[in-house]
C-alpha cells in the first residue's frame, strides 16, 4: 500500500512535470516493493532522496543533486545495521525515517537519467534492500535554493517490520552501541559523525536535535 506523504502536486519545470507524471502515476499503483524494471521503462529521469550515508556516498553516477529537506518524517537512529556499521553479534545504528506530520528531513536528491536509472536502482536494491532490509517510498523534496519548485523523489525507508529494526531506545544508549560498532564499511562512529558534519556544512542553523544529541553522548564517552 502506499504510505508517502499526501502532498499538492509539485510545481516543476514542463519537461520535468512530464517525467514526474509518470513516476507519481507508477508508485501509487504499486505495492511496496516496486518493480523497478517497470519504472526504468517508463521515466527517463529520476530523483533519489538520500538522507543517510547517501548524502556523502552515494556511489552511483548522477546528473545532478540537490540539498532540501521532505516532511513528515523525522530522522532516527532506530535501524540494525549487521554489514555495513556492524555485525550479527553487534549491529549497528543507522538512520531510518519514521513518520511525524510536524518534522522534516534534510539531506540530498540526486538526479539520475537515462541509463543511470537502472545501474542506480540496482546498486541501491542491493545497498539498500538486500543488504538492508529497506522498502521505497515516493514523497515530496523541497530544495534549499529559494525559488525552485519541489520535486517527488524516491526514498528508501526502514520499517519495523524489519527484523533488524531496533527501535528507539534512549540517546546514551543508542550512543553506547555506536561506540563500539563497527563492519565493512567502517566504524559505526565514523557514520554518526559523518551525518552530522553534512548537517552543519550544507545545511547550517537547521536543527536535528536527535543526530546532534546522540554525536554529544558519543563524544562524552570518548572524553571519559
Amino acid at each position: 500500500m502506499y504510505r508517502g506523504v499526501k502532498t499538492r502536486y509539485p510545481r516543476t519545470a514542463t519537461g520535468d512535470r512530464d517525467s514526474t507524471n509518470v513516476i507519481v502515476s507508477f508508485l501509487k499503483q504499486s505495492s511496496d516493493k516496486m518493480k523497478h524494471q517497470d519504472l526504468i521503462e517508463r521515466t527517463s529521469s529520476l530523483w533519489i532522496f538520500g538522507y543517510g550515508s547517501l548524502v556523502w556516498k552515494p556511489d552511483f553516477t548522477y546528473k545532478r543533486r540537490k540539498i532540501g529537506f521532505i516532511k513528515g518524517y523525522k530522522r532516527r537512529f532506530w535501524h540494525g545495521d549487521e554489514f555495513y556499521r556492524g555485525n550479527k553479534g553487534k549491529p549497528g545504528r543507522v538512520v531510518t525515517l519514521v513518520e511525524d506530520p510536524e518534522a522534516c528531513t534534510w539531506g540530498v536528491a540526486y538526479e539520475v537519467t537515462d541509463s543511470q536509472i537502472e545501474e542506480s536502482l540496482q546498486y541501491l536494491n542491493m545497498r539498500e534492500v538486500v543488504l538492508g532490509g529497506y522498502i521505497t517510498e515516493r514523497v515530496e523534496f523541497v530544495p534549499m535554493e529559494k525559488g525552485k519548485g519541489s520535486l517527488w523523489v524516491l526514498v528508501y525507508i526502514a520499517t519495523s517490520d524489519n527484523p533488524t529494526y531496533l527501535g528507539p531506545a534512549s540517546d546514551k544508549e543508542i550512543a553506547a552501541q555506536i561506540a563500539i560498532c563497527h563492519g565493512n564499511a567502517g566504524r559505526n562512529i565514523e557514520y554518526l559523525v559523518r551525518l552530522a558534519d553534512f548537517m552543519r556544512l550544507y545545511c547550517p542553523g537547521e536543527e536535528d536535535e536527535h543526530l546532534f544529541s546522540i554525536e554529544a553522548e558519543v563524544l562524552n564517552i570518548f572524553r571519559g
